[in-house]
């Protein structure tokens, strides 16, 4: 529970920081390609480099991470559709054939339907979902922080001993 509300607090955070929306929404989209394809893959690995060579927030990518790791258990049966049909299409044959054959593309594991059924999803979906993300951020910080920030839930959380100890760590950093 204690772990839960420290999420919350961090994404409230983040939602109302100076963090660009782009800061925002690129760490959305990483945790979404993160939890969308199976965690042990190299394409993975290579995300998590991203993730600390930009200046997204890393709180996003934990929520993305965390919500589309449930999207995906339940997607698995299409991203194993979607890899079968992608890796039986004729005119791509010659592709996954060579792929296969060289050793740093074997090592992607795009041969598995579910990575690459999953890893294509998540690829494609990053076109709508970063200006998306956007607007939303823009939204809420127009729209819903004041709300938000009146609800029981969040003057609970403030007049917690671990809220007052988070906002001191935050402005320690800032």
């Amino acid at each position: 529970m204690f772990l839960i509300l420290k999420y919350i607090a961090k994404l409230l955070k983040a939602l109302s920081s100076e963090a660009s929306p782009n800061q925002l929404a690129g760490g959305f989209i990483l945790g979404m390609i993160i939890g969308l394809t199976p965690v042990a893959s190299v394409h993975n690995l290579i995300i998590l480099i991203i993730v600390i060579i930009l200046k997204v927030n890393i709180g996003m990518v934990i929520l993305a991470f965390l919500v589309f790791s449930g999207v995906a258990y339940l997607a698995d049966p299409i991203f194993h559709s979607f890899g079968i049909w992608m890796l039986e299409n004729e005119s791509m044959q010659n592709t996954w054939t060579n792929m296969y054959n060289n050793e740093l593309w074997a090592i992607t594991k795009f041969n598995n339907t579910v990575v690459l059924g999953s890893f294509v999803t998540a690829v494609l979906l990053c076109a709508p979902m970063f200006p998306l993300t956007k607007i939303g951020v823009k939204q809420y910080r127009a729209h819903i922080h004041e709300r938000v920030m009146k609800t029981k839930f969040v003057k609970a959380l403030k007049g917690t001993k671990f809220y007052s100890i988070y906002q001191t760590v935050v402005r320690v950093r800032g």
